[in-house]
């Protein structure tokens, strides 16, 4: 950031403060704040901006028409909208411009509903681990712990043994902003869990840690490893379109949902804030949805 130390800057430390202490942000969340302040606090100091609360709507908008065309539509909202949330908290501290907040509207795009496996082809891919190596039964406990629990990436790679009851059947999982949720383990997902825990993890164990899924090297798995892993299987299993944990995550909902699961207590299992982002699930089968709604309403 340009002028080290000055009110613009220090306004931005403390929103960033605000994210990780109150907000619980994850590191990931505060760099990407921080990376895209940084750009907003470089662009208003070379037009003379010395205080946020002089911020007018003539240099807002030039900040959103100067934003590079040759960027993705995703990256160019995301700029706009960290702006708008730091704007937002510096209003209601008293701290903010007069000026109406940024629009992300004209960068949004199009919702895409993401595209859930069918069961023959989940199969096809939990059925590619090579459960003959403690590798393979890792991936394969590793996959079934995302389907089988629905969980995100970054919680089925923190989590720790303490948080597996197989005896109940059930896992607490810690999400975003720290929320503790309990998520049910289907009987077979608490088999393969089992037969990884009992013949696979003490071969890849390499030094003390408490962390269910290792890598090769007996150390925590990165993301990265596990996106490869999981494209992996997905090839071994004949699927060549792209796929992603999250992948396995939506699959988890959809199928949920057309088993006829209430759309609330899959936002429940999801660790959703909203029922918004889960409503997003719906409209992959929509009829189906309404069918299931008309058949069990009283009034039909």
């Amino acid at each position: 950031m340009e002028a080290e130390g000055s009110a613009l800057e220090e306004a931005v430390e403390w929103f960033l403060d605000h994210l990780k202490v109150e907000r619980g942000a994850s590191p990931h969340t505060c760099t990407a704040y921080a990376n895209d302040l940084s750009i907003a606090v470089q662009f208003f100091s070379r037009r003379g901006l010395e205080n946020w609360m002089d911020l007018d709507a003539e240099l807002l908008t030039k900040f959103e028409a100067a934003q590079p065309r040759d960027l993705s539509t995703a990256t160019r909202r995301r700029r706009i909208s960290a702006l708008r949330s730091f704007l937002k908290f510096l209003k209601r501290n008293n701290e903010g411009p007069a000026a109406d907040l940024p629009d992300t509207g004209g960068f949004r795009k199009p919702r895409l509903l993401p595209k859930a496996l069918s069961i023959d082809v989940l199969q096809s891919i939990l059925e590619a681990a090579d459960i003959q190596k403690p590798s393979g039964l890792r991936d394969r406990a590793l996959m079934e712990l995302i389907y089988g629990a629905g969980l995100r990436i970054s919680e089925v790679l923190d989590l720790e043994l303490e948080a597996l009851s197989l005896e109940t059947a059930l896992v607490r999982v810690t999400g975003k902003r720290g929320k503790t949720r309990i998520v049910p383990l289907p009987k077979l997902t608490v088999q393969w869990v089992a037969k990884y825990l009992e013949e696979a993890r003490p071969k890849l164990l390499k030094r003390p840690t408490s962390r269910v899924i290792l890598s090769d090297k007996g150390l925590s798995m990165l993301r990265q490893t596990a996106y490869h892993r999981l494209e992996l299987m997905a090839r071994l299993g004949g699927y060549a379109e792209p796929i992603s944990p999250h992948t396995l995550r939506h699959t988890y909902a959809v199928h949920l949902l057309k088993g006829g699961a209430d759309l609330r207590a899959v936002q429940e299992l999801l660790g959703h804030a909203s029922i918004a982002t889960t409503q997003v699930y719906t409209g992959l089968d929509l009829e189906e949805v309404k069918r299931k709604y008309s058949a069990a309403h009283p009034r039909g």
